[in-house]
């Protein structure tokens, strides 16, 4: 699974092996916790520490389109490109 981002101690992570119908999303790592988060940065699954949360969220819209084009990457199993972090 390609680390795509890092900032503020969240490690961002995207791959595409999860069934041929998963909904378009992004994984986040901090302190522990895991979630799956949307690319409108909603969570999907797992959890993280609020604040954390909020960082992902306000990242993911800063970087929805260049979400998506990884997403369209990972899902013809192509290399991802990796995407800036919060300042």
């Amino acid at each position: 699974m390609p680390r795509i981002s890092f900032f503020y101690g969240i490690a961002i992570w995207m791959y595409w092996n999860e069934g041929a119908h998963a909904r378009p999303h992004f994984h986040a790592r901090y302190a522990g916790q895991v979630a799956s988060v949307d690319l409108d940065g909603e969570l999907i699954a797992g959890s993280l520490p609020p604040r954390a949360r909020a960082l992902v969220a306000e990242w993911a819209l800063l970087h929805r389109d260049e979400l998506q084009a990884n997403w369209e990457r990972a899902r013809r199993e192509e290399p991802l490109q990796p995407i800036e972090p919060l300042p």
